[in-house]
């Protein structure tokens, strides 16, 4: 087995992030396992995990653009903002909410929009975590944060009950998110309290759920010794890409400084091999200007 690289993991619900990397070390017996941003308890879906020295471009994924399916329901808010928390507030919807309607009041919501972050949310503030002041039952001012839904889309018919309505959705969002707050929003903007009653990552940056791994799934290939770990080059395709000889190799593997490449004016690009292994990470010089130093190095047996 390669010791190296990205496991799509299917997080299942009622387990924390951190359960998951607890649990991966454990099935593949050995401690350099991160994730890649967390997944609230409730949530299910694809949670990328780096492996071995794949560990080291574990904060470029969390950049990722992701993509959920979930559900809204209308009727009531929750402590949360999703299924597992406390009611708030409570409104029966007396009407019936229309496709048409719902269909309306999201695309209000597609492009770069501004979002409040949750109190129950890692989000801190004065030193402190939102959640923290949550558990206290302390409400702070929360920053407002912008964010960017690219898309956002009705799935299948409205539900509708005597107290309640509720239709499912896709988004795919920009780093930074939070979805139940999405909810939450599109409740309001409907003229009902409302929460996120279902959600499910179905995407994260280049890794899909088809092919996520379970955990018992991971369990049976490493009894097997069959697990087939993702490439890091597959993690970090978002970046330009850079092919360099064997002399550049050389001065990448030792974390050298050099001339910008011709033609590239990213701030930050991922170098290659000749044989297409990822070297390294560089990122424009912060003094010398037509340069680029090394931001990460990734390969360097």
């Amino acid at each position: 087995m390669n010791r190296s690289g990205i496991l799509p993991l299917y997080k299942p619900k009622g387990v924390t992030s951190h359960d998951c990397v607890a649990k991966v070390r454990k099935i593949l017996k050995t401690k350099k396992v991160g994730h890649t941003g967390t997944l609230d308890p409730d949530v299910t879906g694809v949670l990328p995990i780096c492996i071995g020295r794949a560990t080291k471009i574990a904060e470029y994924m969390t950049d990722y653009p992701k993509t959920y399916e979930g559900e809204v329901t209308l009727g009531f808010s929750t402590t949360t903002e999703d299924a597992s928390g406390e009611c708030v507030e409570q409104k029966r919807v007396d009407r019936v909410i229309t496709k048409n309607e719902v269909e309306k009041v999201i695309k209000r919501f597609v492009g770069e929009i501004k979002q409040i972050p949750p109190m129950y949310s890692a989000v801190k503030v004065k030193g402190k975590r939102l959640y923290e002041y949550a558990r206290e039952g302390k409400h702070v001012d929360r920053p407002v944060r912008m964010i960017t839904i690219h898309e956002l889309t009705l799935l299948g018919d409205i539900k509708q009950t005597e107290q309640t309505v509720s239709f499912r959705f896709r988004v795919h969002c920009s780093k930074g998110t939070y979805v139940r707050t999405l909810a939450v929003d599109i409740g309001k903007e409907l003229g009902y309290p409302a929460h996120m009653s279902d959600l499910i990552r179905t995407e994260s940056g280049p890794f899909m759920l088809k092919q996520c791994l379970t955990l018992e799934q991971l369990t049976e290939q490493a009894q097997a010794e069959d697990v087939e770990l993702l490439s890091i080059e597959q993690a970090v395709s978002h970046f330009t890409r850079v092919t360099v000889d064997p002399t550049i190799e050389t001065k990448v593997r030792n974390g050298m400084v050099l001339p910008q490449f011709k033609g590239i004016e990213e701030k930050r690009v991922s170098v290659y091999n000749e044989s297409g292994e990822c070297l390294a990470i560089y990122q424009q010089h912060p003094t010398k200007k037509g340069f680029i130093k090394p931001e990460k190095i990734i390969k360097i047996d």
